[in-house]
Formats: C-alpha cells, structure tokens, sequence
C-alpha cells in the first residue's frame, strides 16, 4: 500500500514500502531551479510499469514450437515414430522371404541333385523313343529290289530310322502308310532318279478311303522333263520332293507312286516316305 501527496508547488511525494529499492527523485519548482537529488526514502515515481503485460507475452511464446503447439508437435512426433517402425517392420519382413527363398532353392538343388537322372543322366535315345510311341507319326525307308517294280512304291519300316508310333501303320501288301485318328497331317516323300534317256518323270502322292476300294485323290504331284539336253549321251541324278498338309479321316491310306520306279537310285536314305500328325 502506499499513498500520494502532491503539495502547492506542484511537487508529488508517495511513502512506499521501503524494503523496494528505486531510483532517485529530482524535484523541480515553480522557479524553474533545479535542486539537489534527495533520497528517495520516502519518494517513488507516479508511473506505472509495463512488466506483468510483457510477462505475460513472453509465457504465451514459451508456450509454443516453431508456431506449432505442444499437442500438435507431440503428435507430429508420434507419426514419424509410426513411420519409422513400419520401414522397419517391412526390412524385417524382406529379409525372412529372401532368407527363405535361398533355403527353398538349396533344398531344391539337392534334391535335384540327389535324383538318379541328374547323376547319371538320361538317356536321349530312349526319350525321343517315348516321345515317339505316343505320336501319331511314320517314316518309312526306300526297298531296293531287282524284282519287278510296281509304280506304287514298297518301303522298310524296319531300317533305321524308320518308324511308325501312335497308331499309324504300314501296309506291306500296297506299301501305304494308314492312319488311326481323324486330324490334319503332315505328308512327305522324296524319290531320287538316274535318267538314262529323255524320257519325263512323274512322283505322285495319293490317298485312298476305307470301305472304297476303287476311289482315290491325288493330294501331290511333281513332274519333270526336258532334262538330257543338259548332258546329251550322259547318265545323271535328279531328286523330286513332296510335302504337304492334309486333313485325313480315320483308317485312310497314303500311297506314293513313280512313272519309272526302275530309274529310282539303290540308295534307301535317297528314298522316303512319312506322315506325322500336326
């Protein structure tokens, strides 16, 4: 508590509580004279002092973080936490499924090579021997005989590589390859001549159907002439080849035939005949 006393001269006292220190007091007259500087025992300024205001700013900036409150930083905080151990969460989960991964691909390995094939080795003829019991398919090599030869060529299905899978089967009584399922199939044939005149040649492929003796198809054919020109007075070789697609029904028979089957070479990889289905 304290009191004011202003007196005629225009002078303010003010008794305080004397435990506060304060500055010193000059008093001014009505004559304009300047007096000596008094204790201020007795005496304190009439003017009031800005400090609880600038306080109580300075703890509303305490309160704060980089404009952010207490609450949102905490909470910022918090997210990036959260961030962090889910990065590592799924580090974690990477490394177990490569981990695991090279575990598999060992134990395959061994057991690969712990199997009786992959030690010793499979035998590669007898693969293409199961591969080609199961498809329809013939190959069939050229029959060289001094008998008299029909235009209808005969064939061996027994030389190598001559063979028939699938059902397919040849038929040494008219030298036709026979098929056992309806589809579409590849035919071929290959005939090599000696010409000995100028005489032309013909190789022919055709079919006939089960059930009609009397019908057949032409499904190729190739023709040759006008050849000795070429060496007047010489004996030379000339090959003809055939190879198609065609759609067959079940049990047809495929035939090759030759104008001069007398002039065919003695060579029977120079003469085939095969079918297989696609």
């Amino acid at each position: 508590m304290h009191t004011n006393d202003c007196s005629d001269n225009r002078t303010c006292t003010m008794s305080y509580d004397q435990t506060y220190p304060l500055p010193q007091v000059f008093f001014v007259n009505e004559g304009g004279g300047t007096q000596r500087p008094v204790p201020s025992s007795n005496l304190v300024p009439c003017w009031s002092f800005a400090q609880p205001h600038e306080r109580t700013r300075s703890q509303g900036r305490s309160r704060s973080c980089l404009g952010m409150s207490t609450g949102l930083a905490l909470a910022v905080l918090m997210l990036f936490l959260l961030v962090f151990v889910a990065l590592g969460f799924e580090a974690y989960q990477i490394q177990n499924l490569q981990k695991n991964l090279k575990e598999m691909q060992e134990v395959t390995l061994a057991s690969e090579l712990s199997s009786p094939e992959k030690q010793i080795g499979v035998d590669e003829a007898s693969m293409f021997e199961k591969w080609i019991d199961t498809r329809p398919a013939a190959h069939v090599m050229g029959v060289i005989s001094d008998k008299k030869v029909s235009e209808t060529l005969r064939w061996d299905p027994h030389v190598v590589p001559a063979f028939t899978s699938g059902g397919i089967t040849y038929r040494a009584e008219d030298g036709a390859l026979q098929v056992s399922e309806h589809g579409r199939y590849h035919v071929y044939s290959r005939v090599e001549f000696i010409i000995n005149d100028c005489s032309p040649f013909d190789h022919t492929m055709f079919m006939r159907r089960d059930g009609e003796p009397s019908w057949s198809e032409v499904l190729m054919k190739g023709h040759r002439e006008g050849l000795c020109a070429l060496r007047p007075r010489h004996s030379w070789t000339t090959e003809s080849y055939l190879g198609s697609a065609v759609q067959l029904q079940k049990h047809d028979r495929v035939y090759v035939n030759v104008s001069h089957p007398r002039q065919l070479t003695h060579q029977p990889y120079s003469n085939f005949f095969g079918l297989y289905k696609i």
